[in-house]
């Protein structure tokens, strides 16, 4: 029962997760015009799941890193309870968010569920690993991401590689980049949340990771259009050289990562990202900034709280 219980709620992480998540990449081509909605949310869902499916090969250290290894006692980590009330602390978090269209990081709703059924469940949790494995990736993130958003959009705009008008080459460059965007997210992203499903028996890795790419994929094309508009529209205003300009970065930045084995947030790098060309080019929406950022804050203590809750009913359920 409640190995059934953990697929389910990881197969929910998954979902919430493609629907909060898997327009990220592709963001900057419906704001700038270049592509419609349904047409942007169909390729970064395809290239994320091409990513999701990259990572059983390339993403060894992320899958080892969100087992809860290191941060909490290794009997915590082999347990269903507690890992399926990490996996539910993560989901409710990002349900709530897609809701109220933010994009926020399922990274980050995650590490608050590690870190509340951790306390719930033992007691402990190792803050050095929390700090040197999560925190600091997560902290400096978006820092890293406006800077090199901003600077990179003055060099591509002064080498004339960003311009303000649709072309036949601009557009292939942006398809190209934000599939590459997607691809890394995807990357990222499916080896945290299969990472709990890894301590069932009999369920092959393998399967693990398609079960989790196709459910990212399902939320992707069904429940994406809250945020899409809040990171299409309300982050800044861009033209398709500074959506491009955007993409690029963002898919370098969190390739990365990826390759790194740094558990970052694709939110905070594709937000990041956009912040910083929408600060060179005054065109920055700072209202909606400060709410998106007030969402990242509460995004710890929420899928702590979810994952305390979480591991009390299980326990019970359990027996």
């Amino acid at each position: 029962m409640i190995f059934l219980l953990l697929v389910l709620a990881v197969v929910w992480v998954a979902f919430t997760n493609g629907a909060n998540a898997n327009f990220k990449g592709v963001a900057s081509l419906y704001g700038s015009g270049t592509m419609s909605l349904r047409a942007a949310a169909i390729w970064g869902t395809a290239a994320t799941f091409a990513g999701s499916l990259a990572g059983l090969l390339l993403a060894d250290g992320l899958l080892e890193a969100f087992s809860g290894k290191g941060l909490v006692p290794d009997s915590l980590t082999v347990s269903p309870v507690f890992l399926c009330a990490v996996s539910l602390g993560g989901a409710g978090t990002s349900f709530l968010a897609t809701r109220l269209g933010f994009p926020v990081s399922t990274t980050h709703a995650l590490v608050g569920a590690l870190i509340g059924a951790g306390i719930v469940g033992n007691g402990t949790v190792n803050l050095g690993a929390l700090g040197t494995t999560f925190v600091y990736p997560l902290l400096f993130s978006p820092i890293v991401a406006a800077v090199v958003g901003g600077v990179s959009y003055l060099i591509l705009r002064a080498i004339r590689l960003a311009p303000a008008h649709r072309t036949r080459t601009l557009d292939t460059v942006h398809f190209l980049a934000a599939g590459a965007a997607s691809f890394a997210r995807g990357l990222n992203d499916t080896p945290k949340i299969a990472a709990p499903l890894l301590i069932v028996p009999n369920l092959d890795v393998h399967w693990i990771f398609f079960l989790v790419a196709a459910s990212m994929a399902w939320g992707g094309i069904v429940d994406i259009r809250n945020v899409a508009e809040t990171l299409a529209k309300k982050v800044t205003a861009m033209n398709p050289g500074q959506g491009f300009s955007a993409c690029l970065v963002t898919a370098v930045l969190v390739c990365t990562a990826s390759f790194h084995a740094m558990p970052v947030s694709t939110t905070h790098v594709s937000v990041g990202s956009l912040m910083g060309m929408g600060l060179v080019t005054r065109q920055a929406h700072w209202r909606k900034i400060g709410e998106v950022m007030l969402a990242w804050i509460c995004t710890v203590p929420c899928g702590a709280i979810l994952a305390v809750v979480a591991y009390g009913l299980l326990q019970v359920i359990a027996g």
